[in-house]
C-alpha cells in the first residue's frame, strides 16, 4: 500500500446492526444452532409432489359467491 494510500485510508466501517449481531453471536453462541433446528421444524420439508397433485386434482372449484343461494335450485 502505497504512503498517500495509508494517509487517506478510512477505518474499515461497520455498522450499529453488524456490531449488534456480532456481539449477539458471542453472548449466545449457539443461537445459529438453535435457529437451523427452528427452520429445520418449519420450513425444511420433504414434499411428496405426487401427493399434492392428487390433492389438486380432487379440489372441487368454491362457487362465486358462497353464502348466496343458488337460483337454479330453488322450487
Amino acid at each position: 500500500m502505497s504512503f498517500l494510500q495509508r494517509i487517506f485510508r478510512r477505518p474499515d466501517y461497520r455498522s450499529d446492526v453488524t456490531q449488534f449481531i456480532d456481539q449477539l453471536k458471542a453472548q449466545k453462541p449457539d443461537m445459529e444452532a438453535k435457529q437451523r433446528a427452528g427452520r429445520a421444524i418449519w420450513w425444511d420439508k420433504h414434499l411428496d409432489r405426487e401427493a399434492i397433485a392428487e390433492w389438486k386434482d380432487a379440489r372441487v372449484p368454491q362457487k362465486p359467491y358462497v353464502y348466496g343461494d343458488d337460483p337454479r335450485q330453488r322450487r
